[in-house]
């Protein structure tokens, strides 16, 4: 007798969740998700208007050194 597609869909998720575990059963689905778009022309329409200038900013931003705060000394300990 032949399975229905629902049968073996969900028999196949079971087998994957019974192997894998729920999480890495997630995350091995996860890579056959396709998305919507086309990435190609959405990464040009980004490329297209982001000049070196910008690109230089973000770096300079990216590489700005973070203040640090000086640590808080507990009253009475000997330093």
């Amino acid at each position: 007798m032949h399975r229905t597609l629902d049968e073996v869909r969900r028999e196949g998720l079971e087998a994957l969740k019974d192997r894998l575990g729920q999480a890495d059963m997630v995350r091995f689905l996860q890579q056959f998700e396709t998305g919507q778009g086309d990435y190609a022309v959405e990464r040009h329409e980004w490329v297209d208007r982001t000049s070196m200038a910008d690109i230089r900013k973000a770096d300079r931003k990216l590489r700005k050194p973070v203040a640090r705060k000086k640590p808080v000394r507990k009253r009475g300990s000997a330093s």
